[in-house]
């Protein structure tokens, strides 16, 4: 009988941290303002930036679509979306965003990761 009950606390304490629901990510409430302050001042019609990739980030469907040489974003899977590789300094200097400005926080990374992983939802 003892080792039923261990094992049901040893699942318990296991299966606890699984079964709490993270909390959704915006894209308009929480990722739309870090692109806005952060990136659309190149990524936008008329800006370098979009001029030279074709990525336009002034809107959900913009960003989807990507540059010019694929997608940014691969909805679920934040380790082999372009944006993350871009923004966490994991590219080419040259390639590397925001283009002469300090890096973005860690914690709008996590953010913006959180949100790709959930789906990078248009929500």
């Amino acid at each position: 009988m003892k080792k039923s009950v261990l094992l049901a606390a040893v699942l318990a304490a296991f299966a606890t941290p699984a079964l709490a629901k993270e909390e959704p990510v915006s894209f308009s409430e929480d990722i739309q303002p870090i692109l806005q302050t952060r990136c659309t001042v190149c990524h936008q019609p008329g800006g370098d930036g979009l001029e030279k990739s074709g990525l336009d980030m002034t809107s959900y469907e913009g960003l989807m679509k990507g540059t010019k040489h694929g997608p940014m974003i691969t909805p679920g899977d934040p380790v082999t979306s372009n944006l993350v590789v871009l923004l966490d300094g994991k590219a080419d200097k040259s390639l590397q965003m925001p283009h002469g400005k300090k890096k973005l926080s860690t914690c709008d990374r996590d953010l913006i990761r959180k949100w790709i992983k959930q789906g990078a939802k248009n929500n």
